[in-house]
């Protein structure tokens, strides 16, 4: 095995674009020779540096296999009460940073989760969502044909005691802290144990559903991941030559940089995203599926070099579109593709910020289908700034910036306000 050498002198600089550079095509036509050059500089070929990527990625993805084969589950799963009381075993700790993705059992209890599902049904209902819906406002989540699936629904009481509870709080903290947050040097990237509490919608798919489902793809980035200083230097081991030594677990220099904006941006550094379970759902009626191997960025950033891809290409990621991950670029990735467990309300599911996910088909679905999207995305530069907006579309009922300018609940009645804020919500959204 080649191991990444020492570079033995400054490597080149790379051009860089802030913001979205206006002709994409040149841009991408001159970071691609560039991010060779650096890769040499190392003493290394592009292609031997990507080998080493694919030779890490295939040893994860014939672990998996063989717990598949084995029987075992290929997702974590922790009790609730465990990561409370500080009993999580270093075995178990192992398997969740090697796999990336977790389920939490018990996060709430059941009859609280499907508590929150009728109040959410009821606030929609009593303010005439469905009378006034004018279908869906992206054209992302409105693939898969949702009537609607997919509620532009931010404010309720339901998803804001979630997101602002003691529970939720406790699992987020206990999430970040996997991540390596300070620096050698003393930088603080973020601080895990304050959530920004980042407003996202609910999904409510009802009994007998036909959904085409997510094709599978992750949302840290577009060509910003290749483009922007902040994630150069986020990603440089990756573009250096020392591949090996990329440790998808360090949060350096990604809550301080910008990111190309777009209709399906993530305006805030999340460690994990999330959602938390309203309805019981089995494996098999269109749930969630990962490629649970955390550090697959590294792979996918080196795939577009390699010279079978055009050079006005990055295997398809664009702007203004999630990141694709597809069987034309990547068709060894999809080995590892692996649903979550069986789920109960009250449990929740968590991911790496990095990691490829998919929501599988359904028809004539078995069961409701509900979640409310709560990631972990704790308190930093980058997350402080988006909070600016966040505090405006909470106390108007708006939509939030990052998704479609729908604002159904602005004149809604039942709306959680700002004197149901606890403590943890008012930190949250910056106002302690």
């Amino acid at each position: 095995m080649t191991l990444a050498a020492e570079p033995q002198h400054t490597p080149p600089p790379l051009p860089h674009w802030d913001e979205t550079p206006d002709d994409l095509g040149a841009a991408i036509r001159a970071i691609k020779p560039a991010l060779r050059a650096r890769i040499e500089a190392s003493g290394r070929t592009v292609a031997e540096v990507f080998a080493a990527a694919e030779r890490r990625i295939e040893a994860r993805i014939e672990e998996i296999e063989a717990d598949r084969a084995r029987g075992e589950q290929v997702w974590p799963v922790l009790d609730y009460d465990a990561i409370s009381s500080g009993t999580v075993t270093p075995e178990e700790l192992a398997k969740l940073a090697r796999r990336g993705c977790l389920v939490v059992r018990g996060h709430f209890p059941r009859e609280q989760a499907l508590a929150w599902d009728a109040d959410i049904v009821d606030y929609v209902e009593r303010n005439e969502f469905f009378e006034n819906y004018t279908g869906p406002g992206d054209d992302f989540f409105g693939s898969v044909g949702s009537k609607p699936e997919i509620y532009p629904v931010y404010w309720s009481k339901a998803q804001m005691q979630a997101r602002q509870s003691e529970r939720m709080s406790t699992v987020q903290s206990f999430l970040n802290s996997l991540w390596r947050h300070t620096s050698e040097d003393g930088t603080r990237w973020f601080d895990p144990d304050r959530d920004a509490l980042y407003p996202d919608r609910i999904r409510r798919r009802p009994p007998g559903t036909d959904s085409a489902g997510l094709g599978t793809h992750c949302d840290p980035g577009t060509l910003d991941l290749w483009m922007t200083q902040e994630y150069q230097k986020a990603f440089r081991h990756v573009f250096d030559g020392s591949v090996e030594s990329y440790d998808p677990w360090d949060a350096a220099h990604r809550t301080t940089g910008p990111q190309y904006p777009g209709t399906t941006m993530c305006s805030a550094f999340r460690t994990f995203q999330g959602w938390t379970a309203l309805s019981d759902m089995d494996a098999d009626q269109g749930v969630l599926h990962t490629v649970p191997i955390p550090e697959i960025m590294a792979y996918l950033l080196l795939r577009p070099l390699l010279p079978d891809v055009p050079e006005d290409s990055m295997c398809g990621v664009r702007t203004n579109q999630v990141f694709p991950v597809t069987k034309r670029w990547h068709p060894a990735l999809y080995r590892a593709l692996s649903p979550i467990p069986d789920v109960r309300a009250g449990d929740s599911v968590w991911w790496h910020c990095d990691m490829i996910h998919s929501v599988a088909p359904v028809e004539n679905q078995q069961g409701w289908g509900n979640v409310m999207y709560i990631p972990a995305a704790p308190w930093c530069d980058r997350n402080e700034r988006y909070a600016d907006e966040v505090r405006t579309a909470f106390l108007t009922g708006s939509s939030p910036s990052d998704f479609p300018a729908e604002h159904y609940e602005r004149t809604w009645n039942g709306r959680f306000t700002l004197d149901d804020l606890n403590d943890t919500g008012r930190r949250g959204l910056g106002l302690a």
